[in-house]
């Protein structure tokens, strides 16, 4: 079953340095062949609201996450596919996509953010967490980022 869990993945990826991390986190584990990754960035929109800033302005910045998620794995025979995708509810645009894409397992890595503030917006992985169909897996940071 652990095979299988790697074998269609999707990766939702914040920023450029959640990018940086996830990427070596799942390189660290991939040990069997590797995963077709599916790495997604979610535009969070405001439902009727401002939105917090232009649509144009987030797809350049989820062009620079994807860039560096290319970068991390240049090296190494991953498959690889990236999609920007948008949503009032960043966790329920993922788990959308995960049904889909029928993935074996949504893949990240723990992002730091501080009590309050998960308290104030929600924290997106509590939320996968108590709505997922499919296995969650949650990849340590590397120590230097603790």
């Amino acid at each position: 079953m652990v095979d299988s869990l790697f074998e269609t993945v999707l990766v939702p990826i914040a920023s450029e340095e959640d990018a940086e991390e996830t990427c070596r986190a799942i390189l660290r584990e991939i040990h069997d062949g590797p995963p077709t990754l599916h790495v997604v960035h979610v535009i969070e929109k405001a439902g009727g609201a401002p939105d917090k800033a232009g649509v144009e302005q987030r797809k350049e910045r989820a062009e620079r996450i994807f860039n560096r998620v290319e970068t991390e794995l240049a090296d190494e025979d991953v498959p690889l596919e990236t999609e920007i995708l948008y949503g009032t509810d960043v966790a329920e645009a993922i788990l959308e996509r995960a049904k889909r894409l029928d993935a074996t397992s949504i893949v990240f890595t723990p992002r730091g953010a501080s009590r309050w503030i998960k308290l104030l917006t929600g924290d997106v992985a509590q939320k996968l967490l108590a709505n997922t169909d499919r296995p969650l897996v949650v990849l340590p940071r590397t120590e230097s980022h603790e």
